[in-house]
Order: structure tokens, then C-alpha cells, then sequence
């Protein structure tokens, strides 16, 4: 991202202009965006930025080594990156640009990681393995699974959430009915994690889902956890579902919106979510009727009942979206927009009741190389995090200031 586009990044989001629906809600009350050096070394790919319970906000990346994979992570300090640290490393390990491992840490400063390694010899054989460290990731436990079915089938696609509890959440695509013959649909299932390595025993949340798109999961300020996928019917109509635990139990899957985007296959593009208290938005793509669109859509209620969903991209979204809460009832959500053989890194400020002008952060090649950007929001602005998709593929990060 160079300097023009930074003040133009700025510019843009410093002043909230209405599009749809009336006022957008004021202004974002961001500054002039600064680039940041990522301790990422070259070939590094995947980056995931968490928020903790603890306050910090940590960068994780996946980066070759001596013929491995590690995964690492730094720990956003004092307006930079502190040095990394490594939270593991192995040759079999399943290393993919949308299945992204990530971390999380509760308020004492306890931190849990997962990543993939490989179960077998298919294509998509690999296990989800967490691990935990209490000394602020300089040591971690053995590797551990949540999920204990032996199949050589894919687990995947998880998303880490530390509980105000004192636990973490973790929920997971699971194909172990794909292994039944004739095969079975993917499934989405939930665990919970103890700070002394103990587990829940896991539970179905759905008994069928998208094959590969990615999972988010969140608690609302009212501790209820909500988790966020890609549904799949029967009729192969594959829209954004939301389940909330309560009392033990998993709710019926209820559409975000009905889409109706009917699909034989999986779009690798998940959905992306984020509250304040029970103000929650969730931001996904889609392309129903042949027509790609990223929409948002608000809801009042902790995730029970959606308003009706904002357009928020250009035209011509890739998708890979993500989203956070600003202040007051705004979002900011980060996509993927076509640009030739280039996309360009969107954000754009929303409310329930309008949008913002969209703007750009860097462009990057459109192929799967350029993974999944990331923002997060922390005290002093907004963070963001990306892959460089020219070879060798390397992390770049940046902070908008508020």
C-alpha cells in the first residue's frame, strides 16, 4: 500500500456518506493508515489476527522452514510487532490458502492455537490439532484433537473463540460421514476447551454443510455463543446459517438471509462475523441468480432475527470478506473486489442503515495465492493483514489509527 493510497484510504473512511437507506451513521472517526513491519519472513502465508480477552491483539501466519511448516505468531505492542514466536512445526501438515489456522487467549493471558495436519494419504485427509500454552506462547502443550471419529477424511475450516468463561470454543468442519459408503454430507461440530487440556465431548451443530467454506464463531455481550457458516440443503442451496448454544443445546439452523443461491459445489468463500454486546453483523458473499454480491446484514437480538442485508460491494467481488465493529452501530467489512487479473482490498464503513463510499487498501493478484485478508479492531484503530501473492508470497500488515 503506498502513500497515495493510504491518504486516500483515510480520506475515505474519515467521512461517512450515505448511500443507502439515510445517514451511515456519522463519522468513522479512523486516521491516517500506516504501514506496519510484519516479522513474517518470505514464503509466509495465512495470516489470522485475533482480539483476547486479555486486550492484545496477535498476528498468526503460517511460514515455511527446513522443509516444514511452522506456524507463528507476533503480539501487537506499542504501535508495532514484537518478535515471533513459534507455536509449532511439522512436514505434515496441511497447508492451504483458505484453511487458515488461528489463535486465541482468554484473560489471563492463556492462549490456545490450532492448525491442520495431515491423517492420511487423501487429498483432503487432515485433522484439526489444538494446543495451549500459559506462559504467553513460549511454550505450548502436545498437539491434541477435539475430534476422536479416526476417519481419514477432512476436518477443517475452525474457528477458535476464547469464552469470557474462562474456556475456549472451538467449532469445525467434520467429514467423518463422508467416509460411509455411499458418502455422507459434511457436518459442523462444536467443543469445548478447558485451560487444563480437558474437552467437552463434541456435538453436532449441523448434519449438513458446505464442504470447505470457512466458520465464525463469536459470544454476544449476553455470553451466548453464535456460530456462522454455509449451510447446504438438500436441494444444493448453499446460504449463510446462524445456530446459537443455549441451555446445552444447539438451535435449528436459521438462514442470515435467503439468498437462494443454489450451487453442486463448494465456493470456498465463507462468511464473517462480529458483535457489540447483542448488536451483531455478519458479512458473506454470494451469487444467486448468477449475480456475485458481498452483503451485511445487522441484527439486534444476539443473532436470532436479521434486518434486511446491505449491498456492499462495487460490482464485481471475489468475496473473502471479513468484518468488525467500530463504534456505536458501525461495522467495517473488508472484501475482495475484481480488478482484471488483480483484486483490490475493499473496505467499506456500515450501519443498519447505510453504507459508506468504499476504498481501497493494496491490490493483490486474484488468484488463491492472495488468501483471505484480515482486519481486527483494537483501542488505538484498526488493524489489517494480508497475503502478497507474488512469489514468494510474504505478509504485509497495516494499522488505521483512530
Amino acid at each position: 500500500m503506498n502513500v497515495q493510497v493510504a491518504a486516500a484510504l483515510a480520506a475515505a473512511l474519515a467521512v461517512s456518506v450515505p448511500v443507502l437507506g439515510g445517514c451511515a451513521g456519522g463519522s468513522a472517526g479512523l486516521g491516517e493508515p500506516r504501514i506496519v513491519d510484519c516479522p513474517a519472513g518470505p514464503g509466509s502465508e495465512a495470516p489470522n489476527l485475533a482480539v483476547g480477552l486479555d486486550g492484545r491483539a496477535y498476528l498468526s501466519w503460517v511460514e515455511p522452514t527446513d522443509g516444514a511448516h511452522a506456524l507463528r505468531f507476533s503480539t501487537w505492542r506499542d504501535g508495532r510487532w514484537t518478535a515471533p514466536k513459534t507455536v509449532a512445526a511439522g512436514a505434515d501438515w496441511f497447508v492451504n490458502w483458505a484453511d487458515v489456522p488461528s489463535l486465541a487467549a482468554l484473560g489471563d493471558g492463556t492462549m490456545a492455537a490450532h492448525w491442520l495436519v495431515r491423517s492420511g494419504s487423501g487429498s483432503y485427509a487432515y485433522d484439526v490439532v489444538l494446543a495451549l500454552s500459559r506462559d504467553g506462547g513460549t511454550t505450548w502443550t502436545e498437539p491434541f484433537r477435539p475430534h476422536h471419529d479416526g476417519t481419514e477424511t477432512e476436518h477443517g475450516f475452525a474457528s477458535l473463540v476464547a469464552a469470557p468463561g474462562g474456556h475456549f470454543d472451538v467449532i469445525w468442519l467434520d467429514g467423518r460421514q463422508t467416509a460411509a459408503t455411499p458418502p455422507g454430507p459434511m457436518t459442523l461440530r462444536y467443543a469445548a476447551l478447558h485451560p487444563d487440556g480437558s474437552l467437552q465431548a463434541a456435538t453436532e451443530i449441523d448434519a449438513s454443510v458446505c464442504d470447505c467454506c470457512s466458520t465464525d464463531a463469536l459470544r454476544t455481550g449476553s455470553g451466548t455463543l453464535l456460530a456462522v457458516y454455509r449451510d447446504r440443503t438438500a436441494s444444493e442451496v448453499r446460504d449463510i446459517s446462524v445456530s446459537v448454544l443455549g441451555d446445552a443445546e444447539w438451535s435449528a439452523p436459521r438462514p442470515v438471509h435467503a439468498d437462494h443461491w443454489e450451487i453442486a459445489a463448494c465456493p470456498v468463500n465463507g462468511p464473517a462475523a462480529a458483535a457489540r454486546g447483542d448488536l451483531v453483523v455478519v458479512a458473506w458473499f454470494t451469487a444467486a441468480a448468477d449475480r456475485p454480491r458481498v452483503r451485511a446484514a445487522f441484527s439486534r437480538d444476539g443473532g436470532r432475527t436479521f434486518e434486511r442485508p446491505l449491498e456492499v460491494d462495487d460490482g464485481d467481488p471475489l468475496g473473502r470478506v471479513d468484518v468488525v465493529m467500530l463504534d456505536g452501530d458501525a461495522a467495517l467489512v473488508s472484501w475482495l473486489e475484481r480488478e482484471g487479473d488483480r483484486a483490490r482490498i475493499a473496505l467499506r464503513h456500515v450501519t443498519p442503515s447505510g453504507i459508506a463510499p468504499s476504498t481501497v487498501v493494496a491490490t493483490v493478484p486474484a488468484a488463491r495465492s492472495s488468501g483471505f485478508p484480515r482486519i481486527a479492531a483494537v483501542e488505538d484503530g484498526i488493524l489489517l493483514a494480508w497475503t502478497e501473492g507474488d512469489a514468494p508470497s510474504r505478509i504485509g500488515t497495516a494499522v488505521i489509527p483512530k
